[in-house]
């Protein structure tokens, strides 16, 4: 059970995308740990979505696995409308899920590979806030939205990554944008950015010699891990310690990128 600082936490519910490997995992059971009710949530990784729902329930918390492609148009909106009908409410939008599906130079990008970056990492995280936002004013108000930027956002990224540094880039503007216009319902929204971490999808698209070059550049002087941005999951979803903070983005990422 949450104590101290961020106890107003305790039984609020959460939706985080892309929760069962990576970044969204661990924050799904940070989350729990802090006394919030979690849907978790997969595409493919049935199995490892099972492990971090099951982990937070032998913790002692609550939770529910989801299935969904994101970038299908009307699933968002499913996850959503399943994780109300369960818990009653939502009090917390995390949009972890996205991808850098393929690294590609500008000039080899295909209309298809384009097509699959909109609907995955820029259209499925509008969409979901467009209905949380829905679900929070039919609510009476009040609720939080985190949507994951990254470091490439500020920097482009590595080579071949633009639709990807491109996408995170229009994620922070548009959390900025969006937190301005829902303010008034007492809807908070920012953006958690992480920079180089040991992920799935960082190991699936980086080279050891990237991550390995990338490293010397890093003043802290190694890889972040994932669970090291579960600290700025919970800062934000609590009013108590964050309830001044709109259209921000919080940059993790060992002194990489200092704004």
């Amino acid at each position: 059970m949450a104590t101290g600082l961020g106890q107003d936490l305790q039984g609020k519910v959460v939706l985080v995308t892309g929760s069962s490997r990576g970044i969204g995992a661990e924050a799904a059971k940070g989350l729990a740990a802090a006394g919030m009710k979690v849907a978790v949530h997969y595409r493919s990784g049935k199995a490892e979505g099972e492990t971090v729902r099951d982990a937070i329930i032998a913790a002692g918390s609550e939770a529910i696995l989801l299935q969904g492609d994101v970038s299908e148009k009307g699933v968002v909106e499913r996850l959503i409308a399943e994780t109300v009908q369960h818990f009653g409410r939502i009090d917390v939008l995390i949009n972890n899920a996205g991808d850098l599906i393929e690294r590609r130079p500008v000039a080899d990008t295909s209309d298809d590979l384009f097509e699959q970056h909109i609907a995955l990492n820029f259209r499925s995280t509008f969409a979901a806030c467009r209905a949380a936002v829905a679900q929070f004013r039919k609510q009476g108000g009040g609720g939080g939205i985190i949507n994951l930027s990254s470091i490439a956002a500020r920097t482009g990224g590595g080579g071949g990554s633009s639709l990807y540094a491109g996408s995170k880039a229009f994620i922070a503007t548009f959390s900025r944008a969006l937190a301005k216009e829902v303010a008034a319902d007492r809807i908070r929204v920012n953006c958690v950015s992480p920079g180089v971490l040991s992920t799935p999808m960082q190991d699936r698209t980086s080279p050891p010699e990237m991550l390995a070059a990338l490293a010397k550049q890093i003043p802290l002087g190694r890889i972040g891990a994932a669970d090291e941005c579960v600290g700025a999951f919970q800062w934000l979803c609590s009013d108590a310690m964050s309830g001044y903070v709109t259209g921000q983005v919080i940059e993790i990422n060992g002194g990489l990128l200092m704004p």
